[in-house]
């Protein structure tokens, strides 16, 4: 399942000095996959596009931004609609 999620932090707690955006979240939850990360940076929000198993592998992937970030998950498909 494809899920959008988006990632927001406040800037003081910026992790530019801290390990960085890749601090904010695990690539290495097992049933996950990156399709794609961006920034926008200015306005200390993250967007990714993850594959996963379940919301709990999702949960876990995002488990390094907790106590900093807030984010919003959102299930999406790549197949388009059809009446």
């Amino acid at each position: 399942m494809l899920f959008h999620i988006t990632q927001r932090h406040s800037p003081e707690n910026c992790p530019v000095n801290e390990g960085g955006s890749g601090s904010l979240f695990d690539p290495n939850v097992p049933g996950v996959k990156i399709i794609g990360r961006y920034g926008a940076y200015s306005e200390h929000v993250l967007y990714y596009i993850i594959e996963a198993d379940d919301c709990n592998a999702v949960e876990r992937f995002l488990l390094p931004g907790f106590k900093r970030c807030t984010a919003t998950v959102t299930p999406v498909s790549d197949i388009p609609l059809k009446h």
